[in-house]
């Protein structure tokens, strides 16, 4: 299986889907390995150091920054978030192609930093959807209603994408990504 690029950048609003296609995606096709960005945000119930994200409190975040480990950082919604170059180094060297999951600023950082890289904004159906869709998350009203300001940044942000694939429904979503990201589709 060949794929079009070694960097496969997704972006989306909180509760699109991106971070289930990403997951779908590495579980289908082995040569392809999810970037673990690094972040500020506390640790959620049931998630593991190192295996959803690489938790490093403010001071060891902004040291990190001033040593230049990064290749894109962001801060989004009150928290830093950003992608370790020497982890990204890590899968290059063995020979795999990186998904990122990663917000629409750090998805351009990376086009700038690997211009080959895919850009693939992740759309809901509708903000209705998105709606739901958080509130099925557990989202509390104040973090759905911070989420949503940024809605219109964000597709605004998409233009910036070389695809734009609506989540209506999962399966479809996964079969659209992999038409854009496999080179014999």
């Amino acid at each position: 299986m060949h794929f079009k690029s070694s960097f496969i950048v997704f972006s989306a609003p909180s509760g699109a889907g991106k971070t289930t296609i990403v997951k779908r995606l590495a579980q289908k096709y082995n040569q392809l390995a999810i970037s673990i960005s690094a972040t500020t945000r506390e640790k959620r119930e049931n998630e593991i150091d190192g295996r959803e994200y690489h938790f490093l409190d403010k001071d060891r975040f902004l040291k990190a920054i001033q040593d230049g480990k990064f290749i894109e950082y962001e801060k989004v919604h009150g928290d830093y978030y950003g992608t370790l170059r020497e982890k990204v180094d890590q899968l290059l060297a063995q020979g795999r192609c990186i998904l990122f999951d990663i917000d629409v600023n750090g998805a351009k950082s990376i086009k700038k930093y690997f211009p080959e890289a895919i850009l693939i904004f992740i759309k809901p159906p509708s903000k209705e959807e998105l709606i739901e869709r958080l509130k099925n998350r557990r989202e509390s009203e104040q973090s759905i209603n911070h989420r949503l300001k940024r809605l219109a940044y964000e597709y605004d942000e998409a233009q910036h994408f070389d695809h734009t694939v609506i989540n209506d429904d999962l399966e479809k979503a996964i079969a659209r990504v992999e038409n854009i990201i496999l080179e014999n589709k």
